[in-house]
């Protein structure tokens, strides 16, 4: 069992990053090479920008590249809490700017022409209890009639027409959500950034941003460069100078596990429909199949960040999860395990703007494959002017009391949650 990212280990090389130092000017420079970042730097270059991208690892080496698969539309919230939070049409804009990024997402992999096995496919939301299909009613009703006409109901009944276990109890359709092989994406959108005249940097680790006269002086693992705008894709990095972001974002550790290959038999078996599946606890899980016929298995199975020797332990708990699912897959073998980590925000919304003159667009929390590329294309042009599109430019975001840096509280958050599950 491989304690790596099936879709880093699968994906081809990036050839085409910029060697040596980095040059003395660039008009804009982009901390953090996941998609937020290269997508961005794709869209300034087109733009006529000269763009440095700085990356501390390799590109889409983090989040955007240890995640599960899905590329979803519509949001993590409960629509009608959310509505009743913020308002109705808050709530709708927000729903709509997560189908929209979808959207984004395919215009890029067929114009770049970016071979990453992307297939609209569906989100299906199982009821992990009887009780929990009564509140999916509620939800369809509430998203069919406001949002979103097309989403659909699976009647407990009719569910093994969708997938293969006896542990659910109904669910809900949404049906243009996608899939796709993050590495191979990560790989095809950086060399795209690089077509366009973006100088991508990997192992250029960001140590120091000093404001200076015209713009910013950023010191690197390759060397200085000065920009007149800088757009901060970082995530919750905990190395650099982004105090001000480790203090409102929350890293939270979610686990992997990838199968060997499995035949088409079996697959009909447990996945017909080989859709993006999600379940309806709070500490739940979500998995796909793979353009390899792997059945990819996640979840937040323990609250603790990834390391090899937790990443093992988590590995260990999905797999028994997994066969509980699916009992016929019990003497299956597991090939890759691996952890990231998502950066979750006190509200999980995401957050985008400016702080000490710098953009940024961050805090995904869990559901940042589509819009971090969505935003990564918007903020290209807020930076030239137009902040009316970017989708949170009404949040507030203060600081998480008694919040450094290091969650102290995960483990409670964690007891509360499951206790959350055993209940309700």
């Amino acid at each position: 069992m491989k304690l790596e990212s099936y879709w880093l280990d699968t994906a081809p090389p990036f050839t085409e990053g910029a060697e040596g130092k980095v040059p003395p000017h660039a008009d804009v420079v982009v901390v953090g090479g996941g998609f937020t970042g290269l997508s961005a730097a794709l869209a300034l270059a087109r733009s006529g920008a000269s763009v440095v991208l700085l990356e501390a690892g390799r590109v889409a080496g983090e989040a955007s590249g240890r995640n599960g698969g899905q590329c979803n539309t519509g949001l993590a919230h409960d629509y009608a809490d959310l509505a009743a939070r913020l308002g109705e049409q808050n709530a709708r804009a927000f729903y709509k700017a997560y189908d929209s990024a979808v959207d984004t997402v395919e215009r890029l992999v067929r114009d770049e022409g970016i071979d990453c096995d992307f297939r609209r496919c569906g989100k299906l939301k199982v009821a992990a209890k009887p009780e929990h299909y009564a509140k999916l009613q509620r939800i369809h009703e509430q998203l069919r009639t406001s949002v979103d006409p097309g989403v659909q109901l699976v009647a407990p009944e009719r569910l093994g027409e969708e997938i293969g276990s006896r542990s659910f109890h109904g669910g809900l359709l949404q049906k243009d959500g996608a899939q796709m092989h993050m590495g191979k994406f990560g790989v095809g959108l950086a060399a795209a950034a690089a077509r366009a005249g973006a100088r991508v940097y990997e192992s250029a680790a960001v140590t120091a941003i000093e404001r200076q006269a015209g713009g910013y002086r950023l010191s690197c693992a390759r060397g200085t460069v000065t920009a007149g705008q800088v757009f901060l894709a970082t995530g919750n990095s905990s190395l650099g100078p982004f105090r001000h972001f480790r203090r409102r974002l929350v890293s939270v550790g979610s686990f992997i596990i990838a199968t060997e290959p499995l035949d088409k038999a079996t697959l009909d078996e447990i996945a017909p429909t080989r859709r993006n599946y999600v379940t309806t606890k709070n500490i739940g899980n979500y998995f796909r199949i793979t353009p390899d016929d792997r059945l990819l298995f996640g979840g937040r199975a323990r609250f603790a960040l990834s390391n090899p020797k937790s990443d093992q332990k988590s590995g260990r708990i999905l797999a028994d999860t997994m066969t509980e699912f699916f009992p016929q897959l019990e003497q299956t073998r597991i090939d890759y395990c691996w952890g990231g980590l998502v950066d979750m925000t006190a509200d999980r919304l995401p957050r985008a703007g400016r702080h000490e003159g710098m953009f940024y667009s961050l805090g995904y929390s869990g559901h940042g494959v589509q819009m971090s590329v969505h935003m990564g294309q918007l903020m290209a042009e807020i930076m030239a002017g137009r902040t009316d599109l970017n989708p949170w430019r009404d949040l507030d975001w203060p600081s998480i009391p008694g919040y450094f840096g290091k969650a102290w509280f995960l483990p409670l958050v964690g007891a509360y949650y499951k206790l959350q599950d055993r209940l309700h």
